[in-house]
């Protein structure tokens, strides 16, 4: 059996990972908890059969010697906790975002050993993404040309209460990083690799040092053009991804997850079809499955470096004023040590 232990047991810890792992009952088992509130710890322990607890991430890798970790903790320890676990020899699997810059995200990766560590991307696994993919690839919808990437979400003053929301330190970024970031994933994983980014951002409304919303215009290296819009001052929340490819449109509406009954398909020519073999939806679950399946075979699993890559060339950009091109942001850059760049003020 699989030994995985959970550090962090906010409610993402028992709403998706628990529910994935039980899924996976079969080769994987849940052998610890780790909170730094024992209260908590304790509560979601009680409440999902969890047999230990523990208050110090080392005390647990100590003892526990788990081969896989969810870290489901605030974004500023991802880095530290990622690293602590795979020197201790256990694969990680860590909520987005992994890291708050691509300095920490490198971090992690020069840390990987034996064990290694991989992102929670869930909407890359539906059968609709997986099968958009397939059918881009195979030509069967013609060329993509032109994409739009939305997610229009809602978090009022109370969400940004907790403390370590809003600020660059801990969060690392607004809506571009924390939120957005799956949609521009997927988007990524259908249309492949961005050559260019242009882009504005602002704190329009929200009490945080970060932005509050963000706008972008992204060429791909194949030629299509995409806009990208991440916001949290949406009342009408919803995740929004459209591809017009020569053949077809294929538009994906969704919130937090989608089935292939989110998915719409408009033909543009006769041989143009939309039919999905299954029906599997995006979720925590359908993604463990694959992590697993590469712990198993000894894969390296995807820290999604090109997304944090276009994430930072997307603040760069909106701070700058100018057009990022992709592989620019190297280690001498002030954009790769944090998303503002040395510019922590710039949206006050």
């Amino acid at each position: 059996m699989i030994r995985t232990a959970i550090v962090g047991t906010g409610g993402i810890a028992g709403i998706c990972h628990v529910p994935a792992l039980r899924a996976q009952a079969h080769r994987a088992v849940i052998v610890a908890a780790v909170d730094v509130d024992a209260a908590r710890a304790e509560a979601f322990a009680a409440e999902h059969g969890v047999p230990a607890t523990y208050t110090d991430l080392h005390a647990m890798l100590g003892e526990q010697r788990p081969d896989v970790v969810h870290l489901c903790t605030p974004p500023y320890l991802h880095a530290e906790q990622a690293v602590a676990c795979l020197e201790s020899g256990a694969w990680v699997w860590c909520e987005k975002p992994v890291a708050l810059s691509l300095a920490e995200l490198d971090r992690i990766r020069a840390a990987e050993g034996p064990a290694a560590a991989g992102a929670v991307f869930q909407h890359r696994y539906g059968s609709g993404a997986r099968y958009l993919r397939d059918r881009i690839a195979a030509g069967t919808l013609g060329r993509p040309l032109v994409a739009q990437c939305v997610t229009a979400w809602y978090r009022d003053d109370a969400y940004y209460d907790v403390p370590w929301r809003g600020t660059w330190q801990s969060e690392g970024g607004g809506p571009t990083l924390g939120h957005g970031i799956h949609q521009m994933d997927l988007m990524l994983q259908v249309l492949g690799e961005w050559a260019e980014v242009r882009a504005m951002a602002g704190r329009l409304d929200r009490d945080v040092q970060t932005e509050d919303v963000s706008a972008a215009l992204v060429r791909f290296e194949s030629g299509t053009v995409a806009t990208v819009v991440n916001s949290v001052l949406s009342p009408r929340e919803e995740s929004y991804l459209r591809f017009d490819l020569t053949d077809a449109t294929v538009e994906l509406r969704h919130l937090y997850g989608y089935s292939n009954a989110d998915w719409t398909f408009t033909a543009g020519s006769a041989d143009a079809t939309w039919e999905p073999p299954d029906d599997l939806p995006s979720s925590h679950t359908a993604q463990l499955a694959d992590f697993l399946d590469g712990y198993e075979a000894g894969i390296r699993p995807d820290l999604g470096r090109p997304t944090m890559e276009l994430v930072t060339a997307l603040y760069k950009a909106a701070i700058t004023g100018l057009p990022v091109r992709r592989g620019e942001i190297d280690a001498d850059d002030p954009f790769h040590g944090s998303l503002h760049g040395g510019h922590p003020e710039v949206f006050r």
